[in-house]
C-alpha cells in the first residue's frame, strides 16, 4: 500500500464526509493505493456514524472509536499501530489541512528520502490566542531538540515514512513533538514543507488557549530529561545527591573542626547544634542523600510501565 492516512478527530461532524471526498478525489488522481484511518476521540456527536457509512461504501476507510477522550497523543498512536501504507500521512479533520499536499509530500519522503515532512503553515488564520503560543512553543522546541530546520512542529499535516511511526511512541500530548521523538529514536532526516493553512469552515478549534503553552513547555522539559537521562536518571541524581552531599560533609567537618580548635585553645564557643550552619549543613547532607536514592530508583522503574498505553477501544471498523 502507498498511503495511510491517518486523522485523529473529536466532534467534527460536519467536515468528516467533505474531507474523506477530498482525499479520495486526490488519490485516484495519482494511482495511489491508500487507505484512510478515523480515530473518534471520545466523540458524542454523529462522527462516528458517518466514519461507519463511509465504511460500509469504501473499502478505503477504517475507524477506531475510543469510548472516551483520551487526547490526540493516544488517537495517533492507535491509528500509527494500524497504519500499513509505505507512507503515513497525518491530518486535522477540520478541513484546515488541504489533501492537495498530499502528492508533493508522498514524493518528498519515497524520492528524496526524507524520514518526516512537517507541514510549515506560514499564513495561519488563527486567533493571536492561538499562534502566539504556537510561535513560543516552536521557539523553545527548537533551541532544545536541536532541529533548526523546523517553524511548525506541531503541524497537523505531517509525511512519515512507515519505519518512523512503528518505531516511536506517542503518548501523552506528546503529538506536538513527533519530530523530536524520530530524531531520539534514530530518524534524522527531517524535512519542512510549507502547506496551505485554509480557515476552518465549521465549528470552532478544540485546542485553544494559554494551557497549550503551558502543557507544552512541561511536555518538552520531560521529553528532553527523558532523551538525555532516561535511560540513565542515576547520572543526574547521582550527581546532583553526591555533589549536595559532599557539601553538607565538609560544612559539618568544617563546623566540628572549628569547635575542636576553640576547646583545644579554651576559646568560648557555643553548641555546634546553635548554629543554624549545622542544620542548614545537615539538611545539605539529607536532600543529597533522597537524590542519590531517588537515582537508583529512576534506574529501577525507567520507561517500564507496561499500560502506558492501553486505551479502551469500543469499535473498529
Amino acid at each position: 500500500m502507498d498511503i495511510s492516512v491517518v486523522i485523529p478527530l473529536f466532534n467534527e461532524e460536519e467536515s468528516i464526509h467533505e474531507l474523506y471526498e477530498w482525499i479520495e478525489r486526490v488519490m485516484h488522481e495519482h494511482h495511489y493505493s491508500f487507505e484512510v484511518i478515523f480515530i473518534s476521540d471520545g466523540s458524542t456527536d454523529q462522527s462516528w456514524d458517518i466514519i461507519e457509512n463511509l465504511g460500509r461504501k469504501s473499502p478505503h476507510v477504517r475507524g477506531i472509536k475510543f469510548r472516551r477522550n483520551y487526547g490526540k497523543s493516544p488517537a495517533l498512536y492507535c491509528g500509527f499501530k494500524e497504519a500499513q501504507g509505505n507512507v503515513v500521512i497525518t491530518m486535522d479533520a477540520d478541513l484546515q489541512d488541504s489533501p492537495d499536499e498530499i502528492p508533493e509530500l508522498y514524493r518528498m519522503v519515497t524520492e528524496e528520502g526524507y524520514d518526516l515532512v512537517s507541514g510549515y503553515k506560514q499564513k495561519r488564520y488563527d486567533p493571536i490566542s492561538k499562534t502566539l503560543p504556537t510561535k513560543l512553543f516552536n521557539a523553545t522546541a527548537r533551541k532544545i531538540s536541536g532541529i533548526k530546520n523546523l517553524h511548525d512542529f506541531n503541524c497537523g499535516l505531517k509525511a512519515y515514512r512507515r519505519e518512523v511511526v512503528k518505531n516511536i511512541e506517542v503518548y501523552g500530548e506528546m503529538h506536538r513533538y513527533i519530530p523530536y521523538l524520530a530524531k531520539n529514536a534514530g530518524f534524522s532526516k527531517i524535512g519542512e514543507k510549507v502547506v496551505h493553512h485554509q480557515a476552518r469552515k465549521y465549528g470552532v478549534s478544540k485546542f485553544m488557549g494559554w494551557n497549550r503553552f503551558v502543557n507544552g513547555y512541561l511536555d518538552l522539559l520531560t521529553l528532553w530529561f527523558l532523551s538525555t537521562f532516561g535511560k540513565k536518571p542515576m547520572h543526574v541524581f547521582g550527581f546532583l545527591g553526591s555533589l549536595m552531599f559532599l557539601i553538607g560533609f565538609f560544612a559539618v567537618l568544617g563546623l566540628g573542626a572549628d569547635k575542636l580548635y576553640c576547646l583545644i585553645n579554651g576559646i568560648p564557643q557555643r553548641l555546634i547544634t546553635n548554629s543554624p550552619w549545622f542544620y542548614i549543613a545537615l539538611t545539605t547532607m539529607l536532600i543529597g542523600t533522597q537524590l542519590f536514592l531517588a537515582g537508583f530508583i529512576g534506574d529501577l522503574i525507567s520507561r517500564s510501565n507496561p499500560n502506558r498505553n492501553d486505551y479502551q477501544i469500543e469499535k473498529e471498523i
